[in-house]
């Protein structure tokens, strides 16, 4: 039988709650994926994903009142007048880029 060693670590319930879900739906039991995460720092020589202030932060639409949202609306509209625009697969790839997924 492998050695094992204890971990002990503090972490908010809600965090804790909302990762095992996940974890459980993909069948990983929290232990697993804490082990398989140790190894990707050992294989990375550190993490495993970067860790940085984004640039910018996302707009929460729905904490807009009716007149910010306008303006929003708006300056998207302008973008895609003046042809500043994506296609949807770059959008999605740069999604994925950003928040690692």
């Amino acid at each position: 039988m492998a050695k094992s060693a204890n971990l002990y670590a503090r972490i908010e319930p809600e965090i804790k709650e909302q990762a095992e879900k996940i974890l459980s739906t993909l069948g990983i039991p929290a232990s697993n994926a804490i082990n398989m995460f140790y190894k990707q720092i050992i294989l990375q020589r550190g993490l495993p994903f970067e860790v940085k202030i984004p640039d910018t932060t996302p707009i929460d639409i729905s904490m807009l009142k009716t007149d910010e949202l306008h303006k929003e609306l708006e300056k998207g509209y302008a973008d895609m007048k003046a042809g500043h625009t994506k296609d949807a697969k770059t959008v999605f790839a740069d999604i994925r880029k950003d928040h690692g997924l």
